[in-house]
C-alpha cells in the first residue's frame, strides 16, 4: 500500500515511492532559459517519455506546466497506460525508439 506522504508524479498522477527510479524535470529546459527555474519530481519512466515526445523548444514554448504536459496527445495516452502499472514500473524500451 503506498505511503500517503509519497510525492505524486505530475504526469501519471501515481505516487512516487522513495525506492523507485525518479528524476527532476525542469519545466523550462535548462538550455532554453530554465536553469534555476521550477522543477517537478517524477517517475524516471515518465520523464523519459516527455523527452522522447517533445523537443526542448516545444517544452519551453508550449509544454512548460504539468497541465500542458498531460494535455499533449501522446503523453496523455502514455499517462493513461502507465497509470495501470505499479509505481515502480520501469519500461525496458528507451523512449526514443518509440518516437514517431
Amino acid at each position: 500500500m503506498p505511503d500517503t506522504t509519497d510525492p505524486i508524479c505530475p504526469l501519471c498522477l501515481r505516487p512516487i515511492p522513495p525506492d523507485v527510479p525518479q528524476s527532476l524535470h525542469h519545466l523550462v529546459p535548462k538550455l532554453r532559459g530554465g536553469k534555476g527555474g521550477p522543477t517537478v519530481l517524477m517517475h524516471h519512466v515518465c520523464h523519459r517519455e516527455i523527452h522522447a515526445a517533445l523537443s526542448e523548444t516545444e517544452l519551453a514554448r508550449q509544454y512548460n506546466t504539468p497541465e500542458a504536459l498531460r494535455a499533449h496527445p501522446r503523453l496523455a495516452r502514455f499517462a493513461a497506460w502507465v497509470a495501470k502499472r505499479p509505481p515502480g514500473f520501469a519500461s525496458k524500451i528507451p523512449g526514443r525508439r518509440r518516437h514517431r
